[in-house]
């Protein structure tokens, strides 16, 4: 476990996954909810951005620290009955078709031992040693002439103490952001040129005087430091995350860039994607290709988020005086300019999907739909607020872990406000009887309908239509466990829903669990 907080916010799509396991609020117990980023460029103030804008139900991030995020899962593992063996190194990987043989090593000298496991999940670092055992290894990209030095430490200065809001500064040759840590300490960081910058870790008076510098601000005092640090810049990600029965997640299978605050919160959506496919599989509820399309997801994502933050740095610590000029005016000129270079659903990780998923299959698209839009599969199934039994409440809980046991999918049959949509969605409900993992929702702007055991959840002002483009077309969307629609289909094309769980759940052909 680390001793100091390296990363330190969780944003809100990770919290929704998080919530859906039953972590969530935990977590939030021992964190700052932030509402607000401020931005600066060149000392010009620009308009703050409302970070808690967005159509989730955990719309604050969510600032602590990484080693208090990871004492609190541990703590929650644990309590659940769950063991966690540190000390232990991974010195040999046998894969054969029934499982997994694991050598093991206590400490550099300690006896070996061996594990047998049906799959493996390699969640073990940057400098992970199951990745180069298994062939997936990556040689990272570096950045030159750039470092990033930083202070965890309690703060003093003229702007708010209150730990709801961040603070970045764009300024020459470099980037600097001043943010919440539990326990009231502040992390300040600066990412910049490092011409004529020791290369070892600063001293809090060095750091002192920068920040002074830098915020404009010459009161600013930081005082009781509990870690001072510098870094140099590298990045690069696994050419694959499975490799027969392993699998990468976290830090195992990419090196993540210190911008935007993406690396541990992607590392979240790995635990949490390959955590849905195993139970399936385990309780043989999963076909092959539940496994398969966690490669092809969090792989390509990973990929994406690389390409996206190798960009992000380059356009914040590489700008030059000609480009720093540019911002300089910029900020003058359109007060807005902070939300173009840190937008906010993309640094929430609202729009992360998987448009080229194996699990996608799309009914409501094509010639026979040209103007269907709406949430198509891979992507996010929209939030929205509907009643049960004339109380408000939202699509959220009805979505995400619908069966208690976080294998669950949810199957949303809207009406599209039609009164003939009774037939076709209680056919459709019949249809998925056989797999007690979907679980069926009536999504209702129409007339009433009762079916047992089934939730009527009404949408008489036609928000959840409205978000899922669907007012006057009856439809069927299947969500998946981490809440990413899988299917969607015309109400009355129960039979294309049937074969779609047939070729998903079917687990006759999967590997042996």
């Amino acid at each position: 476990m680390q001793a100091y907080s390296r990363a330190n916010n969780l944003w809100a799509r990770p919290q929704e996954l998080l919530a859906c396991i039953g972590l969530r609020d935990a977590l939030a117990e021992r964190a700052y909810a932030i509402r607000l980023v401020n931005f600066f460029i060149n000392g010009t103030p620009t308009t703050p951005i409302q970070i808690d804008d967005v159509a989730s139900p955990f719309p604050q991030v969510l600032y602590s620290g990484q080693d208090v995020i990871e004492q609190t899962l541990v703590e929650t593992f644990e309590a659940r009955g769950g063991r966690l063996a540190r000390g232990r190194k991974i010195v040999g990987i046998v894969q054969d078709n029934d499982g997994v043989t694991v050598s093991l090593r206590l400490g550099d000298d300690g006896p070996e031992h061996r594990l047998r496991c049906r799959y493996l999940v390699a969640a073990d670092g940057a400098k992970s040693t199951v990745r180069p055992q298994v062939d997936l290894n990556f040689e990272p990209e570096r950045f030159e002439g750039r470092m990033n030095r930083q202070v965890d430490a309690k703060l003093s200065w003229r702007r708010s103490m209150d730990p709801d809001q961040l603070w970045f500064f764009y300024y020459e040759r470099g980037f600097c952001g001043v943010l919440p840590v539990w326990g009231g300490y502040h992390r300040l960081f600066f990412l910049a040129d490092d011409a004529g910058v020791p290369d070892r870790d600063p001293t809090l008076d060095e750091i002192q005087a920068v920040a002074r510098e830098v915020t404009g601000d010459e009161t600013l005092t930081l005082s009781d430091p509990q870690w001072l640090t510098h870094s140099r810049f590298q990045y690069g990600v696994s050419p694959g995350y499975t490799r027969g029965r392993v699998f990468l997640a976290g830090d195992a299978g990419h090196l993540s860039l210190p911008i935007g605050g993406q690396g541990m919160n992607a590392g979240l959506h790995d635990g949490v994607e390959i955590a849905w496919r195993l139970a399936m599989t385990l309780r043989g509820e999963a076909a092959p290709v539940v496994l398969t399309s966690y490669d092809d997801e969090r792989g390509g994502e990973h990929a994406r988020l690389s390409a996206q933050q190798a960009k992000g740095f380059r356009r914040t610590v590489y700008r030059g005086s000609v480009t720093d000029a540019a911002l300089g005016l910029a900020a003058k000129a359109m007060p807005s300019i902070g939300s173009l270079l840190q937008g906010t659903d993309d640094l929430q990780q609202m729009s992360v999907s998987y448009p080229k998923s194996p699990l996608n299959e799309d009914h409501l698209s094509g010639l026979a739909h040209p103007l269907q839009r709406g949430p198509r599969p891979g992507e996010r199934a929209p939030e929205a607020e509907v009643t049960l039994a004339g109380t408000t409440t939202s699509l959220f809980p009805f979505l995400y872990n619908p069966d208690g046991r976080t294998t669950g999918w949810a199957l949303l049959c809207f009406d599209g406000r039609s009164s003939d949509a009774g037939d076709s969605l209680r056919a459709a409900i019949e249809a998925v009887a056989p797999w007690s993992n979907v679980r069926p929702r009536l999504v209702l702007a129409g007339p009433y309908l009762d079916v047992k055991d089934v939730p009527a959840l009404s949408d008489l002002d036609g928000k959840a239509h409205g978000a899922y483009d669907l007012e006057g077309k009856p439809a069927l969307v299947l969500v998946r466990p981490d809440g990413h629609v899988a299917f969607r289909a015309p109400a009355d094309r129960h039979d294309r829903l049937a074969a779609y769980c047939q070729r998903v759940f079917d687990a006759h052909a999967a590997f042996s669990a």
